[in-house]
C-alpha cells in the first residue's frame, strides 16, 4: 500500500489527516440530521396527541360523524326548502285593492275590490259593497289571471294591480 502512494506522490499522513477532517465532518452532519429528526419526531407526537391530550385519530373521528349530522340536516333543509317553495307557489302573495264608492248617497270610500293571487296568477277576488243599511261581500274565482264571471270596473283593476304585482316599470 505504501508502494501506491508512493507512486501517486500522497503522503499517508496527509491522507489519514484528510479522513480525519471527512469523519469529523461527517459526525457534525450526522448530529445535525439526528437533531432535526428527534425535533421533528417530538412535533409529530405533540401534534397526533393533540391540545388536551386527546387522540388525533379520535378528533378526526368526531368531526367526520359531525359533518355526516350536518350532511343529514342539509338534506333535512333542502326537502323543507322544496316543500316550502312548493306551498308558497300556491299562496297568495299578490294582491291589488281598489277602493271606490258603491252608491252616490254613500260617500268615503268604504267599498272596496280586493284581488288575491299566488304566483301562477290563480286566486280570487273580493269584493265588498257598502250601503247606508248593510255591506255585501262577493267573492271571484281567477284562473291563470281570468275570471270566469263578468267583472265590475273596480275588480279589473284590482286584478290588473294583482297580476303586476311587483313588476318593475
Amino acid at each position: 500500500m505504501d508502494e501506491i502512494f508512493a507512486r501517486i506522490g500522497i503522503d499517508q499522513g496527509i491522507l489519514v489527516l484528510l479522513l480525519m477532517v471527512l469523519v469529523l465532518i461527517l459526525i457534525v452532519v450526522f448530529l445535525n440530521v439526528s437533531l432535526a429528526l428527534h425535533r421533528l419526531n417530538r412535533k409529530y407526537t405533540m401534534f397526533m396527541k393533540g391540545a388536551d391530550g386527546q387522540s388525533l385519530e379520535r378528533m378526526f373521528s368526531q368531526k367526520m360523524k359531525e359533518f355526516e349530522r350536518l350532511a343529514r340536516a342539509n338534506e333535512d333543509n333542502s326537502l323543507e326548502l322544496r316543500q316550502m317553495k312548493s306551498v308558497l307557489k300556491k299562496t297568495p302573495t299578490k294582491y291589488g285593492i281598489v277602493k271606490y264608492d258603491a252608491f252616490d248617497d254613500v260617500g268615503g270610500k268604504l267599498s272596496f275590490a280586493l284581488a288575491m293571487l299566488d304566483a301562477e296568477n290563480t286566486g280570487f277576488i273580493l269584493n265588498a259593497i257598502h250601503s247606508r243599511d248593510n255591506c255585501f261581500f262577493y267573492i271571484k274565482e281567477i284562473v291563470n289571471g281570468e275570471s270566469y264571471t263578468l267583472l265590475s270596473s273596480e275588480e279589473t283593476d284590482a286584478l290588473r294591480q294583482a297580476v303586476h304585482f311587483n313588476e318593475v316599470e
